[in-house]
């Protein structure tokens, strides 16, 4: 195969090493707004790449800023090209619903990166609980916490918290335990730089979700966790409790004495690295024909409903139906 890769950041970058590693990638095409930076990856993945038109390829990897999303999604559905987005699919509703629809209409493969679906430990989680293994599911605590902000520049175009980093969450929850979230009431606090106020955010989250079959979710997210990246998902019920990402790695201290065995995590990059190269591999076999696409913009559309109820809570302080947010 011959696949394109459009835009070139950290993520993108990592991309682009792991389709020049994969056994079924033959050449990787990628483009970036700045072309020093496009001359610079191609030169360092060797033969297997090079610059050029990441639309004249068999599968395209989009890796670009959020605002471009719909836009080159929609052009590769019309050129009928396989292609794989960073989440979200688009910057808001109105457009995620446009990409579906081209996606429905084309027939098109469009599959959104939502990698933790990826993960070793949440999939075991999933497979525990469908296999009646935790007895009934009461209740779920998550946990998303970033080591340090973003940059100013990056926080005033993300969306908000919800939809920025809580999105995972969202997505996630729905993955694993199959049902959908009816409710949520969301807050936030800003303890760190002004540029979040600045930009409507906060650095701080917390929510309490209601699930359709009445399950209890709690969520809390954090730009300043300095110990380290920490996410967790904590699946509570009748028989057993099971906690995806606690491991030797987690940055915690426990005051009993228990202690991480190994430096914490750094960075999602490095806590997902494995995951990030499956979905990729999954997105080839899909983008083959081999395969349905695991993560589809049907799915992005579900997760963003509940970052924008979560977003309309944080904003008004009241509890807010998913209902209200659909279109």
């Amino acid at each position: 195969m011959r696949v394109g890769l459009v835009g070139l950041g950290r993520i993108g970058t990592f991309h682009a090493a792991t389709l020049a590693a994969h056994p079924r990638v033959d050449e990787v095409v990628v483009a970036d707004a700045d072309g020093a930076r496009a001359g610079e990856v191609a030169a360092g993945l060797g033969a297997r790449a090079r610059i050029g038109d990441a639309f004249r390829t068999d599968a395209v990897v989009i890796a670009t800023p959020t605002a471009t999303h719909a836009e080159l999604l929609l052009r590769a559905c019309a050129a009928g090209i396989p292609a794989f987005c960073e989440k979200p699919a688009a910057s808001g509703v109105d457009d995620t619903v446009r990409v579906l629809e081209a996606a429905k209409q084309s027939g098109t493969v469009v599959h959104i990166g939502f990698q933790r679906r990826f993960d070793a430990g949440y999939a075991a989680a999933r497979a525990a609980l469908r296999g009646g293994g935790l007895g009934v599911l009461h209740r779920v605590h998550m946990i998303t916490a970033d080591p340090r902000p973003p940059a100013a520049g990056y926080i005033a175009t993300s969306g908000g918290i919800y939809r920025d980093c809580h999105i995972h969450d969202f997505d996630i929850l729905r993955w694993v335990t199959g049902r959908e979230v009816e409710t949520v009431h969301a807050t936030g606090a800003n303890r760190g730089e002004a540029f979040f106020a600045a930009a409507g955010d906060v650095d701080t989250s917390a929510a309490i979700l209601t699930m359709d079959d009445g399950t209890l979710v709690t969520l809390q997210g954090s730009r300043y966790n300095g110990a380290g990246y920490d996410v967790r998902m904590e699946l509570a019920g009748t028989l057993r409790t099971q906690v995806v990402g606690l491991d030797q790695r987690s940055p915690l201290t426990s005051t009993e004495g228990l202690q991480p065995g190994a430096e914490p995590w750094p960075d999602f990059a490095t806590r997902f690295a494995p995951a990030y190269a499956a979905e990729l591999g999954a997105f080839l076999a899909a983008a083959r024909g081999e395969t349905d696409s695991p993560c589809t913009v049907q799915d992005a559309l579900a997760a963003l409903y509940v970052a924008e109820a979560a977003d309309l809570s944080l904003r008004e302080g009241r509890t807010v139906r998913v209902a209200e947010v659909v279109r």
